[in-house]
């Protein structure tokens, strides 16, 4: 028998490949942070001794989730400001607060809060967008989490950079100091067409292909967005960044929700990929991306939770469910947006888009072992005909009661293993205090 660190021994293993395959009592066999094999249990258990076997029979699991598009520390604004249209919502409210509040801590904590969140969702990568990255990157190092930290640049001057040059510097440095981590990538993250002006968006697109890392922004999140811009400039904001060479296999146009049928041709032709953030896109009543049309001109869509200050957090779950109900809905057809294509969304489409898909995003041989376990075996998930649908279909995030990253136990039966909840509880706590002033 071969030692091993880890088997974990499950009632079906959705492994997200071409074949749309769900294995029925099968095993993963993990040692070093990577599965060696994935094979049926009665064979595991005669071929693999391990450290920690693990028997979880009433469960499938699944590759970790990925939520391609989020703000993690604003899990500090949740609920700060609700029922408002983006623009006001952002200009005079959340700016605003962030303003006041933003420092190191802030971010520092705030992720923290997301990382538990998120690891309590079953998701084991985030896409970041957000000021301080540094810090966002240190409370992901040290809580064993995956995530691509976005070099933020904005025009104008925040508490972490005073114009789009500083911005670019500081994002830059922080790439060549991240350049060797295993679990944390980074991205250029423009924040939106309206925020950063020409000049900067062409440096952006030179570093982007010298780094080889992606081009992470806001596109197209509303209708006014597109109609200011046709105003001030007689353009679409796709056409402009076009244009200035950003529509590329790097760019991840996040929302995307006012495109035309040439845009989607575009996207295509280019190799666009798409965050869909279908639970923020309601609330802020800015539209839905047109989903099935884009996945049937073989554009990659994946999906964000957006933050939780606009969502109003970050359950890749229900956004999953969401994305599949509403890709209906949009079409006008029953049978768009399956509940396999949707876990393919939630996982491999995010890593494709973050170009970390020969590390994560499925269950395969030499893979990190990144993994979901959910239990299907509660009132809300029986009886059960088919576990892919009853995840995306039925399923809670409460139902998530193990995640590994890269073969470390982060979620152990509901529990956080590298995280104080009573510790984040009282950050909440003391946040909640200052921003209610």
């Amino acid at each position: 028998m071969q030692n091993i660190e880890t088997l974990i021994n499950a009632k079906w293993i959705i492994p997200i490949d071409a074949e749309e395959s769900v294995f029925n009592y099968h095993s993963l066999a993990i040692d070093q942070g990577e599965i060696i094999d994935i094979l049926p249990t009665v064979d595991a258990k005669k071929q693999y001794m391990a450290k920690y076997d693990i028997d979880l029979l009433d469960h499938a699991l699944t590759p970790g989730f990925i939520n391609s598009h989020t703000h993690a520390a604003m899990n500090l604004l949740r609920g700060f400001a609700d029922d408002l249209a983006l623009m006001d919502w952002l200009q005079n409210h959340i700016w605003p607060a962030e303003a006041k509040w933003v420092s190191p801590e802030f971010v520092y904590e705030g992720t923290q809060l997301a990382i538990a969140e998120s690891i309590r969702a079953g998701v084991t990568c985030f896409n970041d967008m957000y000021f301080f990255p540094d810090e966002a990157a240190k409370a992901v190092d040290e809580t064993g989490f995956r995530a691509t930290v976005g070099l933020i640049v904005i025009d104008f001057p925040t508490v972490w950079a005073a114009n789009a040059d500083q911005y670019l510097e500081k994002g830059l440095a922080l790439h060549d100091f991240l350049k060797s981590h295993s679990r944390i990538n980074t991205a250029l993250a423009p924040h939106a067409p309206y925020t950063v002006s020409d000049e900067p968006l062409q440096k952006i697109a030179t570093y982007a292909e010298q780094l080889d890392i992606p081009i992470h922004m806001h596109v197209h999140e509303t209708a006014f967005e597109v109609a200011q811009a046709e105003e001030n400039s007689g353009k679409r904001p796709l056409q402009r960044l076009d244009e200035l060479g950003l529509l590329s296999p790097r760019l991840l146009a996040v929302h995307m929700t006012q495109l035309s049928e040439q845009e989607i041709a575009l996207c295509a032709k280019n190799g666009v990929h798409v965050v869909h953030c279908p639970d923020s896109n309601m609330k802020l009543a800015s539209g839905s991306c047109p989903v099935h049309q884009l996945q049937q001109s073989h554009v990659n869509v994946c999906i964000g939770t957006d933050s939780a200050s606009s969502n109003n957090n970050l359950d890749m779950l229900g956004e999953t469910r969401s994305a599949a109900l509403l890709g209906k809905v949009v079409s006008g057809d029953a049978t768009a947006v399956s509940s396999y294509t949707a876990l393919k969304m939630a996982t491999i489409n995010g890593a494709k888009a973050l170009g970390i898909d020969q590390i994560t995003g499925s269950l395969e041989k030499g893979k990190a072992a990144d993994i979901t376990a959910i239990d299907l075996s509660e009132l809300e998930t029986q009886p059960l005909f088919n576990p892919v649908s009853q995840i995306v279909y039925s399923a809670c995030r409460t139902q998530v009661t193990h995640v590994w990253v890269e073969g470390k136990c982060l979620l152990n039966e509901r529990k956080l293993t590298t995280l104080d909840e009573l510790h984040l509880k009282s950050i909440a706590k003391r946040w909640n205090e200052k921003l209610a002033e």
